[in-house]
């Protein structure tokens, strides 16, 4: 996995890497709520029964990432530019940092 690369660069609005653990989160409660309500069901009115909606158990704004948006090749490499001459000292200290950068952000 060290050579692929990001083929559609959409990323995140956020600071977490991975919406997992609210996802995991989500899923326990829907599936307790599932459980409850067979049990509490009588034998003949299984066959009615329809699963419970997942907007009613959790909500995706309640998870750790808000969105997703469209980030560009030019706007990488013109924010990776940004940062380097912010945060380099010498001129190969930045090249290499904006190198970093880009190399990162149009990773996996």
């Amino acid at each position: 996995m060290s050579r692929s690369y990001r083929k559609t660069p959409i990323m995140g609005h956020t600071t977490c890497r991975s919406e997992r653990y609210d996802k995991f989160i989500w899923h326990k409660k829907w599936r307790l709520h599932e459980r409850l309500n067979l049990i509490a069901l009588k034998r003949n009115e299984i066959e009615d029964y329809s699963p419970i909606p997942s907007k009613e158990v959790s909500s995706v704004w309640w998870m750790g990432k808000d969105g997703k948006q469209y980030f560009s090749l030019d706007s990488q490499l013109r924010l990776a530019k940004y940062h380097a001459n912010n945060h380099g000292r010498t001129s190969q200290e930045r090249s290499a940092l904006k190198k970093r950068l880009s190399h990162k952000w149009m990773g996996k």
